[in-house]
């Protein structure tokens, strides 16, 4: 039997759940069993709990066929598990590394039936903060206790997953989860009181995840009424115990009232019009579990509210509630004045030498000009949307490129009555194709499709004057599978994350409605990296479309435009950018490629949009005619579709290109440094899509050995294709076309 069985609740935690296990697994104690509960969770936790159940026998699981919500979850694990201990731990939270060998010596040495253990709360922006434990239940010398000898243990955070509890005592006394919401409470208070043997480890054992969204905590909804039938089972347990526990109703009492008023005056849990009526319950609560004659009301502040409640005012309590707030948020409380009168009297003209005059009336000019294009803006904001115009950018509006392009062909297509227009740069309106409707960016007429556009696709962020109108639709199709950390993630790497503005970052999320993903892998960073309540539209990628689709014919009339020979090999070297190192250019010998690659070789090189020129090929004396620069060139799909191999790093090409099943070499020579200072998701020496090598002289024995295309290199590119390019069937762009713009059913 284990010591320790780890009931593992399931539901829409894909971009946390492997932290989650990973935490437990890789523990210095190995008597334990996870038993993992899917929740019928919609999202891809059913595989990635497989995975995990494959190749580590300590993982069970039970899938259930419909969702019954964390506490009938938990009662289903318990039922299942078979350990001496049972720890709830929430799949979005995680264990501190090495803390389970005090946990088990505690166990062991002790033998408690509950024993609490302290966590951190660990914030969505990497700050952390501590619990108190140490302050709310001292350590008194003594380590075994009951709730009459240390009552402030009954002030440590009503969760299930801070408590190790016996499962005999669990299984004797009858104690098991209740439904919906706030089901902690129902257990961890009966837990507690019924208990002979309680100890406390003052140990950090949990990460207690804060999500920016999703958790309950930061929900508005009535749903939160929900607390008040797991209090009045409390109540109801106690009376069943008989009169031995009358003596703890009044702690037990103390701290509903306290939990009531924290949901109360939490004003991201309850909407205005909710407030009155969830008062009007805990007035009701308060009348009905009143301890008997002999009850002290506490002092202070407390105390007060406590006066509030039991008489129901009410209003006493709406206005000196807020007060409080606006004392919190920098008021004064008190009424005041909303504006004074202006004065002319009281100018003070600042004088401008005459010699900056005209640059001060240039500088004036503009901003003025950009002053009342906003102005326009914000006008335009008060007209109705257009329901039949749909805006596209790409790439910070430098063309008609990736998957924004992709959605706009396939719209034209299924939705001709939309009006697709593209906001591009005026140095970039001669790339566009024939026939493409756009605006100048800063233009009037940008600033009028920007305001009244029903739907806004893009693959970066708008800028952050854009507002997310009411009825209107923000799709973020973002422009790669992420190999690098992306979002919030690179927190964690000042040097790659140097000019971001986070805060900035997550107001402009906040505006999208839909997220689009090319694989499971990449939904999974997307979640956590961008934290928000948008959509994950998990279909595919519309730019490689045309790389699924493209037959010989195509692939044949593209090197013909190129002025690419059907018998030449081309090789297309594509680097992605460094943040932390600007300007840099992997070690790279064309000449000497070449020469591996024979008479009929062609090398393209394609530096990162982010790097003009870092990646310039003149060639060699030798081979200068068959070294192309075509970072410019305006479809990177025509040189997937042209190169018969491609040589990348960490760039999302290999993902794209993997759908033309072509031979693909990672070449990283600054790998260590890569993922030390900028950070990445996945390995690309152990994960990616063929060979891999660090030192160029490696990359080219791949190529003087034929081992790019050996039987290896083909398995690891077949594993990678099932990983990553499973969707990209050639139908992704009618997918999003279907479901964001004619909103169709999935």
């Amino acid at each position: 039997m284990a010591l320790i069985s780890f009931v593992v609740p399931v539901y829409r935690v894909q971009g946390y759940l492997r932290e989650c296990l990973d935490s437990i697994l890789r523990q210095p104690v190995a008597d334990v069993e996870v038993v993992v509960v899917d929740d019928c969770s919609p999202d891809s936790c059913g595989e990635i709990i497989a995975e995990y159940a494959a190749r580590d026998d300590r993982v069970r699981v039970v899938s259930l066929d419909r969702n019954v919500g964390l506490g009938e979850a938990r009662n289903i694990g318990l039922d299942l598990a078979t350990g001496e201990y049972v720890w709830f731990l929430d799949s979005d939270d995680w264990l501190v590394d090495g803390c389970l060998p005090a946990v088990a010596e505690r166990l062991r040495r002790v033998g408690p039936e509950v024993l609490l253990v302290d966590h951190v709360r660990a914030y969505w922006d990497h700050r952390t903060l501590g619990s108190g434990l140490d302050r709310s239940v001292p350590d008194s010398g003594v380590e075994v206790f009951t709730v009459r000898d240390r009552p402030e243990v009954l002030g440590v955070l009503h969760t299930a997953w801070n408590k190790l509890v016996r499962r005999r005592f669990l299984v004797e006394a009858d104690l098991r989860f209740g439904p919906g919401w706030y089901e902690d409470v129902s257990f961890s208070y009966p837990v507690l009181l019924a208990a002979d043997r309680i100890s406390v480890l003052d140990v950090v054992c949990v990460n207690y995840r804060q999500r920016r969204s999703g958790a309950i905590t930061r929900t508005r909804d009535d749903r939160h009424f929900e607390v008040f039938p797991h209090w009045h089972r409390v109540f109801e347990l106690m009376a069943r115990w008989g009169p031995e526990y009358d003596d703890l109703r009044p702690l037990i009492f103390e701290r509903m009232v306290w939990h009531y008023l924290i949901v109360l005056g939490n004003g991201r849990r309850l909407s205005p019009e909710l407030r009155r009526s969830f008062f009007d319950q805990v007035v009701a609560d308060y009348r009905r579990w009143l301890p008997p004659a002999g009850y002290r009301v506490p002092g202070g502040v407390d105390g007060l509210k406590h006066r509030l409640v039991a008489g129901g005012h009410w209003r006493t309590y709406a206005v000196l509630r807020a007060l409080h707030h606006s004392r919190r948020r920098g008021g004064a409380g008190r009424l005041v004045r909303r504006s004074l009168p202006w004065s002319p009297s009281r100018r003070q003209p600042a004088p401008v030498a005459a010699s900056r005059l005209p640059a001060v009336l240039s500088e004036a000019a503009r901003l003025g000009r950009a002053g009342l294009l906003r102005a326009y803006y914000h006008a335009q904001l008060r007209r109705p949307l257009d329901p039949a115009l749909a805006l596209y950018a790409a790439y910070w509006y430098r063309g008609y490129a990736c998957n924004p392009a992709a959605v706009h062909r396939k719209a034209r297509e299924l939705a001709p009555w939309i009006r697709g227009v593209w906001v591009v740069r005026r140095d970039r309106v001669a790339a566009l194709p024939p026939g493409v409707p756009y605006v100048v960016a800063g233009s009037r007429s940008y600033f009028r499709a920007l305001a009244r556009a029903r739907w806004l696709v893009n693959n970066v962020n708008f800028p952050d004057y854009v507002v997310k109108r009411p009825g209107s639709v923000h799709l973020q199709t973002h422009h790669g599978t992420p190999v690098k950390v992306m979002g919030l993630d690179q927190q964690r790497y000042p040097r790659g994350a140097a000019g971001l503005d986070f805060p900035r970052l997550l107001r402009r999320i906040d505006r999208w409605d839909y997220s689009l993903s090319a694989n499971t892998f990449s939904t999974q960073m997307w979640e956590r990296a961008y934290p928000a309540e948008y959509r994950t539209l998990e279909v595919g990628y519309p730019r490689n479309d045309r790389l699924v689709n493209a037959g010989s014919a195509e692939v044949e009339a593209v090197r013909r435009r190129l002025g690419i020979g059907s018998g030449e090999r081309v090789l297309l070297y594509a680097p992605t950018h460094r943040e932390h190192r600007p300007g840099y250019s992997p070690p790279f010998d064309p000449g000497a490629l070449l020469e591996v690659l024979g008479p009929a070789g062609r090398l393209l090189v394609r530096g990162h949009y982010l790097d003009p020129g870092a990646c310039s090929a003149p060639g060699t004396p030798a081979g200068r005619d068959r070294v192309w620069d075509v970072t410019d060139h305006p479809s990177v799909e025509d040189l997937y579709l042209a190169a018969d191999v491609l040589v990348t790093d960490y760039s999302s090409a290999m993902f794209d290109y993997a759908t033309l099943d072509r031979p693909i070499v990672v070449y990283a020579p600054d790998w260590a440094e890569y993922r030390r200072e900028r950070g990445v998701y996945l390995d690309v020496l152990a994960e990616g899509p063929g060979v891999a090598v660090t030192e160029f002289p490696e990359l080219l024995t791949a190529f003087r050995s034929g081992a790019v295309d050996g039987p290896p290199a083909a398995l690891a590119r077949q594993r990678f294709r099932d990983r990553f390019c499973a969707l990209d069937d050639g139908r992704a762009a009618e997918r999003v076309v279907r479901r964001v713009l004619l909103d169709e059913p999935d």
